[in-house]
């Protein structure tokens, strides 16, 4: 039993060298809070700290806590808010698990820039709702305009086609979310995947309303 007991020993004693190295190396959780709360939250405002100087803190943090580019990714998407966040949820290759921080970075840089899209129609866009006498399809005019503004002009054509989709899914995402009423329901409800079949949609919802009030009247 005892010599049992010896041979096993050094394998064991190399077992707790192992575990005992790898609890060295992951941070706590209460240290992966402290360094969460340092980051501020970042949105396109005159208030917020330029988006350089919040990638250096994200980045910062990184280094000291050893986190790999997608943990620092992860990072980003916790503190965006408002139209950085309308512009994350509306750029599909940014929820792409392979791309790179860099990659990552420079979309926002290249977004969010003197030259990039215009801040303010992209405010506009993600806060348009329909007003009380406005159509459907006079709403849908509206965030379109708006949407054609957000677009930046670049002479990569691979480049100029991937801001047009972001911009036209970012068009869907306000218009449904904008729309008001019965419309504005069924048209979530319904999750439509383009703006055409989210316009018609509201549009017919809206003739069934309109009949339906008609056939009451002569009722």
């Amino acid at each position: 039993m005892g010599e049992a007991v010896a041979q096993q020993m050094p394998r064991l004693q190399l077992e707790v060298q192992i575990l005992q190295a790898q609890l060295q190396m992951r941070p706590s959780v209460t240290d992966d809070l402290s360094l969460l709360s340092l980051i501020p939250k970042w949105a396109d405002t005159d208030k917020a700290v330029p988006l350089h100087e919040f990638f250096g803190v994200i980045e910062g943090t990184a280094h000291v806590g050893k986190q790999a580019d997608a943990e620092m990714i992860q990072l980003v998407v916790l503190k965006l808010i408002d139209a950085a966040r309308v512009f994350y949820n509306g750029t599909l290759e940014l929820h792409d698990r392979k791309i790179t921080w860099t990659a990552f970075k420079d979309a926002f840089l290249n977004c969010f820039s003197d030259v990039g899209m215009d801040h303010y129609h992209l405010t506009q866009l993600q806060m348009a709702r329909q007003k009380k006498d406005e159509s459907s399809q006079e709403f849908a005019d509206q965030c379109r305009s708006l949407a054609q503004k957000t677009v930046p002009q670049v002479e990569d054509p691979r480049m100029q086609k991937l801001y047009y989709e972001q911009a036209e899914r970012m068009l869907l995402a306000s218009f449904t979310s904008g729309l008001v009423g019965t419309r504005g329901r069924q048209v979530r409800y319904a999750i439509p995947k383009s703006m055409d079949e989210a316009l018609k949609i509201a549009i017919t919802v809206n003739q069934v309303e309109l009949q339906e009030r008609h056939n009451e009247a002569f009722i």
